[in-house]
């Protein structure tokens, strides 16, 4: 007997090796995402998840994908990789209760894009119980006047912008004085994150 398989939600534990937790054996990846080697801006970027209904996801997966300060990508595609760099750009993090998740990273540069180029920017995968399939979205910084110039967020409509565009808040908000970022992801509902068909 052959049929098609049915589809399932994500989750409860998608996250398990994934993320810290209680188990014996540390994450794959983890949340802090800077190396020695790293040149550029360190900045924390800290946000929750919220549902429909303005409550937190207490066990959902971010995973993040940037540049690195000069916009160049660890990966084979991009011509100008430094393959010697330990700084790789991706990262995964796990809610807490509140629904809050947090990443130690660098301010990536701009990117060329098959446009033209592109405004410094964090991809972010949002994996959640009760999804069928994760939601990718991006993450701007407030202070970037390159944003203005940006093809992929020009897409967006006007009001809703601002879903995708975190706020820089003073050094105290980053772990070593480091500059801090806010961005919430509002998985549906009233100022829903605008999320990207991949």
């Amino acid at each position: 007997m052959s049929g098609i398989t049915p589809s399932q939600t994500v989750g409860p534990y998608f996250a398990i090796a994934l993320t810290p937790g209680d188990y014996d054996w540390a994450p794959s990846v983890g949340n802090d995402l800077l190396t020695p080697d790293a040149s550029g801006e360190r900045i924390r970027i800290e946000g929750r998840v919220l549902d429909g209904d303005a409550k937190p996801v207490s066990d959902a997966m971010i995973e993040i994908w940037q540049a690195d300060a000069a916009g160049r990508y660890a990966h084979p595609a991009d011509e100008r990789a430094n393959p010697n760099a330990a700084f790789k750009g991706f990262g995964r993090a796990g809610t807490d209760e509140s629904g809050t998740f947090r990443f130690e990273t660098i301010k990536p540069g701009a990117v060329d894009g098959p446009n033209g180029p592109q405004a410094p920017h964090v991809v972010f995968a949002v994996f959640a119980r009760g999804m069928l399939r994760q939601c990718y979205t991006r993450m701007y910084f407030s202070d970037e006047k390159a944003n203005s110039q940006d093809r992929v967020l020009a897409l967006v409509p006007q009001e809703r912008r601002a879903t995708l565009i975190a706020q820089r808040q003073d050094a105290g908000g980053g772990a070593g004085g480091h500059a801090g970022y806010r961005f919430d992801i509002r998985l549906q509902g009233e100022g829903e994150t605008v999320f990207f068909d991949v």
